[in-house]
């Protein structure tokens, strides 16, 4: 599969302008409800990003032939989900983390009690979009359900809440492998995945494909998590946007810590090898998608 990145990079601008002016609109202010929950909101959400989530459901919507006004309410649904998991990350109880795409965190913005219902407002107001679309869906109104419950499942207790939970329980431990998989299956790559496998749902697509998209997801994840741990060891804090190696100093479960650098490069470059092969196992347009898998082993950010 030959890949003009001009062409792409250029489609992904386009698309991050589209993901984030859905955003704004989204994010109106209106004068019955109190300003600073709207302002709170905008600050983290417009704060910049990589879009990442969003684009792989856009792009996985062009792979499946769906129009993309089918799925871009689910997009941004999906990216303030993940948004208030940064915000609640950040909390001095999680992480404590004064920085967050170069700019101050939400508490450290608007306090900790705002900074809370911050991360509330994003999360239920997500489902509040996925559901009022979804109520217009007279015909196909079940494959929208099933795309939800799947963002559901990967933003709660069978997803990020328990790799959360895992993350806290085992600082300052030595954990194995399978362990340390299941901590980032669930923490990071469960809504990457989701991203992913939730338009799948919405274009009604057959277990095989859905399967293959399934591991796809799941591998770009981890990848994509092996990259964040090892960019906190090595990155540069101003082009990361936050504070760099964290997670040495609260004894996190990482795969550096585990592997070391090298071997974690290694580990996450075979991911992403193993994710474009069952990529290419489905036909259709898979440019997009394949160049977010490289580029995640390949960011400096």
């Amino acid at each position: 599969m030959n890949l003009n990145f001009d062409e792409i990079k250029k489609e992904i601008f386009l698309l991050r302008n589209l993901i984030n002016n859905s955003l704004k609109k989204y994010l109106h202010y209106k004068k019955e409800l109190p300003a600073i929950i709207i302002k709170a909101m905008r600050y983290s959400v417009l704060a910049g990003g990589k879009r990442l989530r969003p684009l792989l459901s856009l792009f996985t919507a062009k792979l499946l032939g769906l129009k993309l006004n089918k799925v871009l309410p689910f997009a941004c649904a999906i990216e303030m989900i993940h948004t208030y998991s940064l915000i609640h990350d950040d909390l001095p109880a999680m992480d404590n983390d004064d920085l967050r795409r170069g700019k101050l965190t939400s508490h450290k913005k608007f306090g900790e009690a705002i900074a809370i219902l911050t991360g509330d407002a994003l999360l239920n107001y997500a489902f509040e979009i996925m559901l009022k679309n979804t109520l217009k869906e007279k015909k196909y109104y079940k494959n929208y359900i099933k795309a939800i419950y799947d963002i559901a499942s990967a933003a709660g207790i069978n997803g990020m809440i328990s790799g959360q939970v895992f993350d806290i329980l085992n600082e300052n431990k030595i954990i194995s492998k399978k362990d340390l998989n299941f901590l980032h299956l669930h923490k990071t790559a469960a809504l990457i995945r989701a991203s992913i496998t939730s338009v799948a749902e919405i274009a009604k697509v057959n277990y095989k494909i859905k399967s293959f998209l399934k591991i796809f997801g799941e591998k770009i994840g981890l990848a994509f998590q092996i990259m964040d741990d090892i960019l906190d060891e090595t990155g540069d804090e101003k082009k990361i946007g936050k504070k760099v190696k964290k997670d040495r100093k609260k004894g996190k479960s990482t795969y550096p810590a585990l592997y070391g650098i090298s071997k974690s490069k290694e580990i996450a470059n075979n991911l992403i090898l193993e994710a474009k092969k069952y990529l290419s196992k489905i036909k259709g347009n898979k440019k997009g998608l394949s160049y977010i898998a490289d580029y995640i082993v390949n960011r400096i950010k």
